[in-house]
Order: C-alpha cells, then structure tokens, then sequence
C-alpha cells in the first residue's frame, strides 16, 4: 500500500496531511499515517478545525471547563486549536529532530479575520507561537498584501512561518522576497537562522476549478482541450521561479549563514474535478524540496494506485508558459483569476471562523454550570 508514498518522499517530496482533529491525535490514528504512511507534518485551517470541533467529538470535557471559567468564546477556540497543534506536535517531535526540524511541522493559521491587517497579524503570530510553545510549529499567515511585511516582521523574530493563500507567481516571487528579507533582519538581529523555516503554500485545485469553469463558457473544442492544465502549468512555473531565487547571489549569502530554504508546498491538492485522475495534482507535481499537503483521501488514493515516475516538473516549463498562454488568448485573464481566488479563499477561511465561533458559542452556552 505504500510503495508509492515511499517513492515519493524518495524523490524529494515530504508528505504532509491536510487535516487535524482531537480524535484523530488520541485515537492513535496520526501515529499511524507516520509510522506507516510517511506522513512527516500536518496543516490546519480554519475550515478543519471548524469541522473538527463541530463534530464535537473529544472535546466535551475541555469544553465545559472553558464554560466552567466562563472563557470568551474567542479564548475558548484558541485554547482548543493550539491543545491540538500542541499535542500533534508533540507526535510528530521524532520526525523533528530526524530532519533537523526541516519536517515534523504543524501548522497553525492567525485568525482569518485579519488577513489584511499587517500589525494585528504579526502580534497574533506571536501570540501563537507563544501559546502552543512547541519548536515544531508554523505559524500561517496569508499571502495577502498586508500579510507580506508581517512574514517579514514575524521571520525577522525567529518565528518559523508557512504562508497561505498563494495563487500567482508574482505573489509568490513577493512572498520569497518577503521571506528573505526576513531572514536578513534575524542575521542582523544575531538570531541563528538554521533554526527558522518557512514554507509557501501554493494552492493547486481551486486554479482548475475556475479556469475550467470558464473554459466550459466558452465551449469550444479548444478551449475544452486546455481543461485541468491550467493548475499543474501554474504550480510547475512556480517551481521555476523558487529555483531562480534559491539560486540567486542574494540567497547566497544567507546560505552561508545556515538559513533554509523556503520550501514550495502543494495545498488544495484533492481534485474537485471527478473527470481526473484522483492522484494528479501528486504525481503531476514531483520534484525535490518539496511538500504536498495531502486530505486523508488523497493520501490513500496515492498509496492504493499513485504512480509515481520521477521529477514531473523539472522541464515541463517552456510547455506550461504555453499552456497559460493559450489560456489567455482565449479571453481568460490570470490576473482576474487569481485574484477572485484570493479573495474567496480570504472570505471562505473568515466564514469558516465566524460558524466555528458561533456553534463554540452554543456550546459554552449549553455546558455552562447552573448558578446556585
């Protein structure tokens, strides 16, 4: 069952799980996917934990002892993620220190509703990284444009960092740029830069998903024919763009300081789209130095029938700048694209903590303790 997961950590690919809940920590369940299925981090978001929480199951006592203290409701669910990412953590310490804490992550989003605020950002990835404590943590922070100066500010702290939201390459070149200004503030600062590491989540899926919808507006055979390249050309030309920077003089200096590499990581990598292949958005996006940050689904389905047949980017580039060429003359701006994705991604994480609040809310609500 795991020969291709093994082949594709072989081949430079560190294998993350999208998805984090109490049960799935206590019930023995992600020590099982390390042990046997070479997962080596975990992410969240706000979306998984408001799943997670609102299935309600092992949260129960811990909830009404939040009631009990007559916690506020924002108090609470920070309480309840960081226990969470404090106990994966925790699982994932060997991983760790095996990697010279270059895996072994867990990552935890700032609060989605100040993705474009810069200062409210920077002091909510600290308080983070102070309340789970643990070496082994990201904290997230968006790609937004405010959030770029607080990856600067936050890295430049010491804070190791996974930036959200990324789904343009001229984002993405910022982003990088972002990342090493930072890590020119901690060199500066005398802090020891082996220690901070940070990676940049590129979304994958959502691209297809509405590049495809447009494509199908237009209907023509041509258009049909570009339907699911978009993504993978994107993702692909991404990896371009971190070759060049790693390469750069720039990065040279910061090499010989012990930095690390800002990794690209694959988010949004379960294909929405039944018509492909259940694994694409894996085995299409192999290369060294990589993350892909997998939901449990995909993860099986790349275990049971992945086919993994090397680097499947390294000289896909000319191919994929034509691609979304061809993409463009037919009317589809990238531009517009990957901004509406910005946003939506912004928006669909927000309401994702604003329902999280509210059913938190009822809960503290019902558990609270009759006054005598």
């Amino acid at each position: 069952m795991t020969d291709a997961l093994k082949r594709l950590s072989d081949e430079g690919v560190a294998i993350w799980l999208d998805d984090l809940s109490r049960k799935r920590i206590t019930s023995g369940n992600l020590t099982e996917l390390i042990d046997q299925q070479h997962v080596v981090g975990v992410t969240t978001n706000p979306s998984i934990f408001q799943k997670a929480i609102s299935s309600g199951d092992g949260y129960e006592q811990q909830l009404a002892d939040l009631a009990a203290r007559k916690v506020t409701v924002d108090e609470a669910i920070r309480m309840i993620t960081t226990a969470d990412v404090r106990d994966a953590a925790d699982i994932l310490r060997p991983v760790y220190d095996a990697t010279e804490g270059q895996d072994g992550r867990v990552s935890i989003e700032v609060d989605p509703r100040l993705a474009h605020n810069t200062t409210a950002t920077i002091a909510e990835a600290k308080q983070l990284a102070w309340l789970v404590d643990r070496p082994n943590t990201l904290i997230k922070i968006p790609a937004t444009k405010a959030g770029l100066p607080a990856i600067t500010e936050v890295i430049g702290k010491g804070i190791s960092v996974n930036v959200t939201l990324i789904f343009s390459l001229e984002r993405y070149r910022a982003v990088m740029d972002a990342y090493l200004a930072g890590l020119e503030k901690a060199k500066a600062a005398g802090l020891d830069l082996s220690k901070i590491h940070s990676v940049a989540s590129f979304f994958v899926s959502r691209v297809d998903s509405e590049i495809d919808k447009r494509l199908d507006g237009i209907g023509t055979d041509e258009a049909k024919a570009l339907k699911g390249k978009a993504a993978l050309a994107n993702a692909r030309l991404a990896y371009e763009a971190y070759e060049e920077v790693f390469g750069s003089e720039r990065w040279a200096a910061l090499d010989k300081a012990q930095a690390n590499k800002q990794r690209p990581l694959w988010a949004s990598t379960g294909v929405k789209d039944p018509a492909y292949k259940d694994t694409l958005y894996v085995v299409d996006l192999v290369a060294p130095g990589t993350v892909n940050t997998m939901p449990e689904a995909t993860l099986e389905a790349t275990a049971d029938h992945g086919e993994v047949a090397g680097d499947t980017i390294r000289g896909t580039y000319e191919q994929s700048r034509d691609e979304l060429d061809a993409v463009a003359k037919l009317g589809i701006s990238y531009d517009d694209v990957v901004q509406l994705l910005e946003d939506e991604g912004v928006e669909k994480f927000a309401a994702s903590w604003n329902d999280l609040l509210k059913s938190t809310e009822a809960e503290l609500s019902r558990l609270a303790p009759t006054e005598a």
